[in-house]
């Protein structure tokens, strides 16, 4: 499964740093400074897990995220 197909939680903390997670995928987030900083570097941990993932011959866990209140 490609990142772009992974539903993508964004959010601002307390002190201003923005956090964006792909719940889907246990221990795939990144914190930065910035919105786009958090996105960028979500891309960069995406791409670690799924090379893992693919090193040990497992498929990518399918998306299950559910978006309830937007």
């Amino acid at each position: 499964m490609d990142f772009d197909k992974y539903k993508i939680v964004l959010y601002r903390q307390d002190d201003g740093s923005w956090v964006a997670e792909i719940p889907s995928l246990p221990g795939c987030y990144a914190l930065m400074s910035t919105r786009e900083g958090a996105l960028r570097e979500l891309a960069g941990v995406f791409r670690m897990i799924a090379e893992e993932y693919k090193e040990k011959g497992l498929a990518l866990p399918a998306d299950t995220t559910e978006i309830v209140h937007a």
